[in-house]
């Protein structure tokens, strides 16, 4: 086989490899909806801890079925560290870490982003069933990398944080005769 044909071979492999991975790129982002977080802004990294919404980081209900997630991370945590949003509604996630760059991911969903310092990035998700999502960094941030962690528990749709009637704990569970064994038959 001459050099000539080889070089159009791995010239037309070449092409055909560059056409596949850009095509990869466009389904991902297009197919997919994966997309770089927005950058809403800068701030002074020194100044984040007294500069709103990062003065008071945890969940809030902006809306009807609306909430916003103001969330910090620094070495080595998130704070909030539990994130708890109701199942269906829009979550707008604005964060931003204090000291080195961090990542902010929820396992099992398209929420993947990094933090860096005095930048605010957002990012808007809807958690379709209720479930826990393991939230972690997956950026290399130092030696206590692997203990940043934090949880995101989407519950029932028709939980609210700010709901006044919501029970403070599970609901109780039905009575059991006294003399009732853990399986719950009556003993002889």
């Amino acid at each position: 086989m001459s050099a000539e044909k080889l070089e159009k071979i791995f010239l037309s492999l070449t092409i055909f490899m560059l056409i596949v991975f850009l095509g990869a790129l466009f389904w991902a982002s297009f197919g997919l909806g994966m997309h770089l977080p927005d950058r809403v802004g800068q701030i002074d990294p020194t100044q984040v801890r007294t500069t709103a919404p990062f003065d008071n980081p945890g969940v809030f209900r902006v809306g009807e079925n609306e909430y916003e997630v103001v969330a910090l991370g620094f070495a080595w945590a998130f704070q909030p560290r539990e994130i708890r949003v109701p199942a269906g509604a829009k979550v707008t996630f604005i964060a931003t870490a204090l000291d080195v760059i961090h990542g902010f991911h929820v396992e099992g969903t398209k929420v993947n982003f990094m933090m860096i310092p005095g930048q605010i990035a957002r990012v808007e998700a809807v958690f379709a069933r209720p479930g826990e999502h393991l939230l972690i960094c997956h950026e290399y941030c130092g030696a206590g990398h692997h203990l940043m962690y934090g949880t995101v528990i989407v519950e029932e749709a028709d939980w609210t944080p700010e709901d006044p009637d919501a029970p403070d704990e599970e609901p109780d569970t039905p009575p059991v005769a006294p003399d009732a064994t853990p399986d719950g038959e009556v003993g002889a």
